[in-house]
């Protein structure tokens, strides 16, 4: 006799529940749930930037169709759904902290200043937050800090598209002031084209002193 039981197609168990974690927030109660995440802790010139994006969606209901890992999609695609957000989103915060900073404190402690500054900039007050692997210190809001979170809930998903157009679109306008770096095509990751240009031109105002290969 043939099985009653159905197979699963494998694309059922490639689709992620993006709205998994905001689902359990909104099971405990929780009401204005922020995802939170970066762009720009490698590279070796620039700042880095942080996110936070209230979605709001009803549980179950995509608000923004096509969110991921910012990692994951083209720079074409970041560009299409970052309208989206910006427009859809109940609110989005943004912080930013320069490569002084960044040298004078570690990249790890400008990140969480620049996640709390990126927080603090929301219109709606968030009563929990969702963060990609990292949770913050001295933070009185509840957290959770979700390992590969971009990849695992939306709000996330749509607090990297955010960072990352947003850092990658300063990186082109710092291209300007130094074109001799090629910051339009790296946006200040030590590939080889970038680390060529800093031997030849030694590094600028704006590339981290702290950071391994920029000082010879």
């Amino acid at each position: 006799m043939p099985s009653s039981v159905q197979p699963t197609l494998p694309f059922e168990a490639e689709v992620p529940d993006l709205y998994r974690f905001e689902r359990e927030a909104a099971a405990g109660g929780f009401r204005m749930v922020a995802g939170v995440d970066e762009a720009g802790r490698g590279p070796l010139a620039g700042p880095v930037v942080a996110a936070a994006v209230i979605l709001n969606a009803p549980p179950g209901e995509p608000l923004i169709e096509g969110l991921n890992d910012s990692k994951q999609l083209s720079a074409a695609r970041r560009e299409a759904l970052y309208p989206l957000i910006m427009e859809k989103a109940l609110s989005v915060g943004v912080g930013i902290v320069d490569a002084t900073e960044i040298d004078r404190i570690n990249i790890l402690q400008a990140t969480i200043v620049a996640m709390k500054q990126a927080i603090a900039g929301l219109s709606a007050s968030p009563d929990f937050v969702l963060l990609d692997a990292l949770t913050l210190p001295d933070f009185l809001i509840p957290q959770k800090g979700i390992i590969k979170g971009d990849a695992s809930s939306a709000s996330i998903a749509a607090a990297s598209i955010v960072a990352k157009v947003t850092r990658d679109r300063m990186m082109d306008e710092l291209h300007q002031r130094f074109p001799q770096y090629g910051f339009n095509v790296h946006k200040g990751y030590g590939t080889r084209l970038h680390l060529d240009r800093l031997r030849e031109h030694g590094p600028s105002d704006i590339h981290r002193k702290s950071f391994r290969g920029v000082v010879a």
